[in-house]
């Protein structure tokens, strides 16, 4: 009988669509029924929130045109490379500052002082450094990626509780084996928060340098739909963004455990 009461307890929220997730499709439909309120009401100027049926049309030709997909191409490439030379030296840079009181005071507050800064001021260096090709963007989304994470990693090393290091220690373990084995599985959680930052930040920084000076990539296109005004296609390359950033978040997280532990 106890077990039956323990299986049907346990099935009830299975089969039942929780608060939370009726919040969240409440809010989607609520902003949903919002713009299209003000895409038909006339109140701003033409087509600058365009109806949603026009969105999707531009959603669906810009997904049927091959050419579309190079450009998502190049600007997941930028990216991926990016987060791969900002996450890892991020993660370096916080392990040493993290792991060593002193460094941590004579350079740790550098970062906190440039980690808010646009980036985009620098992207004129990287221009000159890099060249006006994908180099500059990858340097310039590097750049971004970088703070967040180190940051985050630097944070977490002074969280890891003294006694795994001692027992490290204790096992004479080498700098490379206290990071493998003690580190970084203690700093599991800050090191995937940080690199979800660093993602997002990274993804601003990219775009930001495409629109800027690019005749490719994904914020090419957005800014070249904003020049001719074609909002209805500009706002369907937001919407592929968004989701695939959603996406690639969700990955992360899982990847790290933390939206598992979120559920429990």
């Amino acid at each position: 009988m106890a077990d039956t009461g323990r299986l049907t307890r346990t099935a009830a929220p299975a089969s039942s669509v929780g608060p939370v997730t009726l919040l969240r499709i409440a809010i989607v439909l609520i902003t949903l029924v919002i713009w299209e309120v003000l895409a038909r009401s006339g109140w701003l100027y033409r087509d600058v929130v365009p109806s949603l049926l026009s969105i999707g049309a531009a959603l669906f030709d810009l997904l049927s045109t091959p050419d579309y997909y190079r450009h998502l191409a190049v600007t997941a490439g930028e990216i991926a490379v990016a987060m791969m030379i900002g996450g890892l030296a991020g993660m370096v840079v916080g392990i040493v500052l993290g792991a060593n009181r002193f460094l941590s005071k004579a350079y740790e507050a550098f970062l906190y002082y440039l980690g808010p800064t646009p980036k985009i001021i620098f992207f004129p260096i990287m221009i000159m450094w890099f060249g006006v090709g994908p180099g500059s963007k990858i340097a310039l989304g590097t750049l971004s990626c970088f703070f967040p994470v180190a940051l985050s990693v630097a944070a977490g090393m002074r969280q890891i509780d003294k006694v795994l290091i001692r027992v490290g220690r204790s096992f004479r373990a080498s700098t490379w084996q206290m990071v493998v084995k003690i580190y970084l599985p203690a700093m599991r959680h800050p090191i995937i928060n940080g690199l979800r930052i660093g993602f997002g930040v990274a993804l601003i920084g990219t775009l930001l340098a495409e629109t800027k000076l690019s005749n490719q990539g994904i914020g090419y296109l957005i800014i070249q739909a904003y020049a001719i005004f074609d909002m209805p296609r500009m706002y369907a390359n937001l919407i592929v963004l968004f989701v695939l950033a959603i996406g690639v978040n969700a990955l992360i997280g899982k990847a790290g455990g933390l939206d598992s532990v979120r559920g429990r």
